[in-house]
């Protein structure tokens, strides 16, 4: 089980990207938050299976059919998580 954070960068916000995110999240059983950034980001948490996390982050690359990406920013999820989130949400 691994955690990443990754800050979205592009035309992310309003395009349905954060839907688009939990959609594939679930699909590859990932759990974790998808939640705008005010400063047009959006900050995704990924917690899963290597594999899996890493698909995901991929697909970050694309996002939704709306979206335009520019920039994936990731890094380790902090160390003090004990327990992943339970699904993933958008807020």
């Amino acid at each position: 089980m691994i955690g990443k954070i990754c800050w979205v960068s592009g035309r992310v916000q309003g395009v349905y990207f954060r839907g688009a995110a939990a959609a594939r999240a679930r699909e590859l059983e990932v759990s974790g938050y998808a939640r705008n950034l005010s400063d047009g980001r959006v900050e995704v948490l990924a917690c899963g299976e290597e594999a899996a996390v890493q698909a995901f982050i991929e697909w970050l690359w694309i996002g939704s059919s709306a979206s335009k990406v520019t920039a994936v920013e990731v890094a380790d999820a902090r160390a003090d998580i004990d327990q992943p989130p339970g699904g993933f949400v958008t807020g």
